[in-house]
C-alpha cells in the first residue's frame, strides 16, 4: 500500500468520492456536507490507497478510521465504511478558480486513471455538484456541440 496522501473520501451510493486540496480548502466541509445528504465516510486528513481488481480502493488508516474533523466541533467520531472504490477525484480550489466550461480532466493513481473536476468547496451547490458528477459522467467536461449530444428523459 503506498504512503497516505492528504485529503477526504467519502462514499455516495457505492462511488467513492476523494477531496483533496490545501489546508482550509474544505475537504472535510464538503465531505460533512455530502455525509448529510446520505454518503459515508471513508477517510478524514490521511487516505490509504491502493489498485484492486476493479479499480482504486481508498481507506483510512487504523488510528483514524471512524474520525472526521468538524472545525468548531474538533474530531467527531462518525459511523464509517472500511474502503471504497473511488470514481472521482474533486480538487477545491478557489472561487475564481472554478472552470465554468471545464475540459474533461483525468488524473492518475496507484496506475488508475480517474475523472478529476475542480470546485470551491463552501459554494452552496457543490455537494449536489459532486453528485451529479457521479451520476452523469459522461457529460463532465464534455465539450461537444449541443446539436451532437442525446438529450436526457
Amino acid at each position: 500500500m503506498a504512503n497516505p496522501i492528504h485529503g477526504t473520501v467519502v462514499d455516495v451510493a457505492g462511488l467513492g468520492v476523494l477531496l483533496r486540496g490545501a489546508s482550509g480548502a474544505g475537504k472535510s466541509d464538503l465531505g460533512l456536507r455530502l455525509i448529510d445528504r446520505g454518503a459515508v465516510l471513508i477517510a478524514d486528513d490521511q487516505i490509504c490507497l491502493r489498485a484492486g481488481s476493479r479499480g482504486l480502493v481508498a481507506s483510512a488508516p487504523d488510528d483514524i478510521y471512524g474520525f472526521i474533523e468538524v472545525r468548531g466541533l474538533g474530531l467527531m467520531s462518525i459511523p464509517a465504511a472500511k474502503s471504497s472504490l473511488v470514481r472521482l477525484v474533486v480538487d477545491l480550489v478557489a472561487a475564481a478558480d472554478v472552470p465554468r466550461f471545464p475540459s474533461a480532466s483525468t488524473v492518475e493513481y496507484e496506475g488508475v486513471s480517474l475523472p478529476l473536476i475542480r470546485l470551491h468547496a463552501f459554494e452552496l451547490s457543490a455537494p449536489a455538484k459532486v453528485e451529479f458528477a457521479l451520476r452523469y459522467p459522461d457529460q463532465v467536461g464534455d465539450d461537444r456541440p449541443l446539436s451532437t449530444r442525446r438529450k436526457r428523459t
